[in-house]
């Protein structure tokens, strides 16, 4: 029961990691390829963003849709806002059997890296 618990409200095991903004960014200088996934709206990925991100709006019906059509064995880097949109598309892709996943903890709003 308590284990059920955890997996709905994101404590135990997730399928992802989080990472802090100097985990992440040092993470998306590593030289490997990667998928760098920003879920938030068009609006906000207009006005902020991390450089080569990708959008793909949580929010939008086809979220699933999209992302069915990407690498699933390349790492895969995401962010929202603050960070529960990005956890709730790190659930999503687990259950769409990506295996690298990884949530920038607190969001775009707590990364302390270079954006454009």
């Amino acid at each position: 029961m308590l284990d059920f618990i955890k997996n709905l409200f994101g404590g135990g095991t997730t399928g992802f990691t989080e990472l802090t903004s100097d985990e992440f960014e040092a993470a998306l200088k590593d030289g490997q390829k990667k998928m760098i996934l920003d879920v938030r709206s068009a609006f906000e990925f207009k006005d902020q963003k991390i450089h080569q991100a990708l959008n793909v709006d949580i929010q939008h019906p086809d979220f699933d849709t999209k992302l069915a059509h990407f690498d699933h064995e390349k790492p895969v880097y995401v962010y929202c806002q603050s960070g529960s949109r990005g956890r709730k598309a790190c659930r999503k892709l687990v259950q769409l059997g990506y295996k690298n996943i990884y949530n920038l903890k607190g969001g775009i709003s707590q990364y302390d890296g270079k954006t454009v």
